[in-house]
């Protein structure tokens, strides 16, 4: 799988059943050349790509299953994303 591809799926958490959008970037770690997070953008804004920061960091290892046309993660941690 491709990154852009996975940028075109929706990540739902299964948590809180909300849908978090799509991915606008992922983290790479170059010295284990390992994806370590997904960026997505601050939930609640209209237009992230207008507003300064409103990025929300969901950790790889809450991911877990990556389907055709969705990504479904556990994430609990307020600290990364804020109105969860």
């Amino acid at each position: 799988m491709r990154i852009c591809e996975l940028k075109q799926k929706e990540v739902i958490n299964i948590h809180t059943c909300r849908s978090l959008g799509c991915p606008i970037d992922v983290e790479f770690c170059c010295e284990t050349s390992r994806l370590k997070a997904l960026v997505m953008p601050e939930p609640g804004k209209f237009c992230w790509c207008f507003s300064k920061g409103g990025e929300c960091i969901i950790p790889w290892d809450c991911i877990r299953q990556i389907g055709e046309d969705i990504i479904l993660v556990d994430f609990r941690s307020e600290k990364h994303l804020p109105g969860e």
